[in-house]
């Protein structure tokens, strides 16, 4: 019995110091955590101040290993979202939503975030005129950044209606005049 209230005591003691600093909110969740290593770990909210006439703004989502993970959204001060960006190895990558104040669409990004740890990456090519056909694929040397990959759609933020949009590929803007929208080409209004 000794044995068994010494090993849960021991137990206690080293779960209580798994965080270097932490902030609890009022119903007990840790936020803005800091592991022994120093390194930020799960779920974190970030506040930045109103500074030299740029609106301040407050930003919420996860760490891993010091990297921003997964869905990240972001508020005003007065808590309208401004922004909701999804990350991998703590570069943008997937679909990107930015509003305005308003809360209206802005645009709408996709990006590829390419994996730090690997010193090349391959990427498949497909075709332009039928995006489902795969050409082949291409070895690019990775230098650790996400790249704007796929669509970028613009809007009118008040009225919703569908201003301009590009196609990039691996950081290159298409400007095939065969591709439907490959190119940022205005909206013709009706």
């Amino acid at each position: 019995m000794r044995a068994f209230i010494l090993i849960l005591l021991l137990h206690s003691l080293s779960v209580s110091a798994q965080w270097k600093d932490f902030f609890l909110t009022r119903r007990g969740d840790t936020l803005n955590r800091v592991d022994m290593g120093g390194k930020r770990q799960g779920p974190w909210v970030v506040s930045v101040p109103e500074l030299r006439g740029e609106r301040g703004y407050e930003e919420e989502g996860h760490f891993v290993d010091d990297s921003k993970e997964g869905t990240w959204k972001r508020f005003s001060l007065e808590g309208v979202k401004i922004a909701e960006e999804n990350y991998r190895w703590g570069k943008l990558h997937g679909r990107q939503l930015y509003y305005s104040y308003f809360g209206g669409l802005v645009r709408e990004e996709n990006w590829r975030a390419m994996d730090p740890k690997q010193s090349y990456d391959t990427v498949a090519v497909f075709d332009l005129k039928d995006p489902d056909k795969k050409i082949g694929d291409v070895i690019v040397k990775n230098e650790g950044l996400s790249m704007r990959h796929g669509v970028f759609t613009y809007y009118d933020p008040r009225s919703g209606k569908l201003l301009a949009k590009e196609t990039y590929v691996m950081n290159k803007l298409q400007e095939d005049d065969s591709t439907e929208g490959a190119i940022k080409k205005p909206i013709e209004k009706k």
